[in-house]
């Protein structure tokens, strides 16, 4: 009898024998079955298309500031930047830039003799899109610096800019994928207010569109040929839909290995249809969320709602194109609770360096642009600078990696918290084994204190048991109690906190032990 307290476990083994588990599988049960009158496709992305951290730099700017720096430069780069726990170098364009309307500093529409202008300005008489600017050096030094990455844990992403600089042999070859005017003239490429003297925008409804097509994703082609298997993608949404949706499913099918990041800063409507459309990844409207009820709206719209089924978000609290007003005017402790906010909300997260880093806030005056900018300009960066926070940003990025509640998004919970300029927030794997609780001022100025109320319920915590809290900065331990305990955090010393929580277990021999 198989409720005979003597064959239970014979019973028990037989439930869990391999043997039943093949035929249960080789018969199931169907009386239940239906069928779906539509078939779905199911896609996989490596696990890097979940977690990962992106750190963004010029490969101009790496060498010791009097020359242009070149791909072995930036090579030698890469074992500090992996040490600083990053695991996407992303590259601004590395191809030829044009003479014709070169930009100058700060976006002047005239250059100076010996301007190197901005890399997006791509095509010249060296080549296009699949050509590299001389000084940086050749497909050679290229592939040595993508297989270097690939030894230290790093992909290597390209940016890919479908946009030409008058100077393009595309222009020449093909005049047909431009719009010209009755004068000879082509529009420059506009994303309003900002203009760009020095882009021809291609048309991608021109008559010879199935031809401007092959070749634009020959260009993709040409750069996984190379070893890229991760690329950012310009400006996205300013190119036809079923150009996207063609590419990109050609090129997954036979590199599904492949990831997409879409810069697209526009209608969300429209950053969620570019993620319908196959793209893995999306920058977002973190960078200019700054207020308690600014972050939860975004997070729960993210993360609590349908949108999570099909978009990834990726925060970065700046690129080269935006100093937002919060790192302008909070100094370092803004830039050290940014880089907290944009590393433990989302499990996709990237900054661009060094200037981040180094608490870079020189802004032009009334905008959210970099004064001296690098687009135009070759940098001397001291990347040790005093005041710099790259070890802080190692410690982060060692957290993400040794915590797996914050290699994902969906299980992100708000807490309770007494303090209006305070964001508390945790997240936990399904099986508890790992959770994590983070405070942070949001207040750059001023210390903050209150209460936080943490879900003892939720974390299967009894309210008449202590429990552990390891904050996890700066090693400090706690034993707290109870639902709501207390909290100060002063902007000067640590604006933001991250801690661990682990259950008490047992009692013996008057010492605690925790999980």
């Amino acid at each position: 009898r198989l409720d005979s307290p003597d064959s239970q476990p014979e019973v028990v083994s037989l439930a869990l024998s391999d043997e039943l588990t093949t035929l249960t599988r080789q018969y199931p049960d169907r009386t239940l079955e239906i069928r779906y009158d539509k078939e779905l496709v199911v896609s996989v992305d490596r696990k890097k298309a979940l977690f990962s951290a992106w750190y963004e730099f010029f490969p101009r700017s790496a060498g010791d500031g009097t020359e242009h720096g070149t791909f072995r430069d930036a090579e030698a780069l890469l074992p500090e930047i992996a040490d600083m726990g990053f695991d996407v170098v992303y590259l601004p364009p590395v191809h030829p830039i044009g003479e014709t309307n070169r930009k100058g500093k700060n976006n002047a529409v005239t250059a100076a003799p010996g301007d190197p202008g901005s890399p997006w300005a791509i095509g010249a008489k060296q080549g296009g899109h699949k050509a590299i600017q001389p000084e940086l050096g050749d497909i050679k030094d290229f592939e040595r610096l993508v297989s270097r990455a690939k030894d230290l844990g790093i992909d290597v992403a390209l940016d890919i800019a479908f946009q030409c600089s008058p100077d393009h042999p595309y222009v020449e070859e093909h005049p047909g994928w431009f719009r010209w005017r009755p004068d000879g003239s082509v529009q420059f490429a506009e994303n309003p207010p900002k203009r760009y003297e020095d882009i021809l925008p291609i048309n991608f409804e021109a008559e010879d569109w199935e031809h401007l097509w092959e070749e634009l994703q020959s260009v993709f082609e040409y750069w996984i040929d190379h070893g890229v298997t991760v690329f950012r993608v310009d400006n996205p949404h300013t190119k036809p839909f079923p150009f996207w949706q063609q590419v990109i499913g050609e090129l997954k099918a036979k590199h599904p290995e492949l990831i997409f990041l879409s810069e697209a800063f526009t209608r969300p409507k429209i950053m969620y249809r570019l993620a319908k459309l196959g793209f893995t990844q999306s920058y977002t409207y973190f960078t200019w969320r700054n207020t308690k009820r600014e972050f939860t709206d975004y997070m729960t719209e993210l993360y609590q709602s349908g949108v999570r089924e099909f978009f990834r978000p990726n925060f970065w609290p700046n690129t080269p194109d935006i100093l937002p007003e919060s790192l302008q005017y909070g100094g370092r402790p803004a830039f050290i609770s940014r880089v907290i906010l944009a590393a433990t909300l989302s499990s996709n997260y990237g900054i661009y360096g060094p200037a981040y880093e180094l608490c870079v806030n020189d802004a032009l005056e009334g905008k959210e642009e970099y004064r001296d900018s690098e687009k135009y300009e070759i940098k001397d960066w001291d990347r040790d600078q005093p005041g710099n926070i790259k070890d802080l940003i190692c410690r982060i990025n060692t957290i993400r990696r040794e915590n797996p509640a914050l290699q994902q998004n969906w299980n992100l919970q708000f807490y309770r918290v007494e303090n209006e300029h305070i964001l508390c927030y945790g997240k936990v794997t399904d099986d508890l084994s790992n959770m994590i609780f983070v405070a942070v001022n949001l207040d750059p100025y001023h210390t903050r204190e209150g209460k936080v109320w943490l879900p003892l319920e939720d974390l299967r915590i009894p309210e008449d048991q202590a429990y552990l809290v390891h904050e996890l900065l700066s090693d400090e331990k706690f034993i707290w109690q109870g639902e709501d305990n207390y909290l100060k955090l002063d902007p000067r010393e640590s604006p933001a906190k991250i801690f661990s929580i682990r259950r008490r277990l047992r009692r013996e021999n008057d010492f605690d032990y925790f999980m």
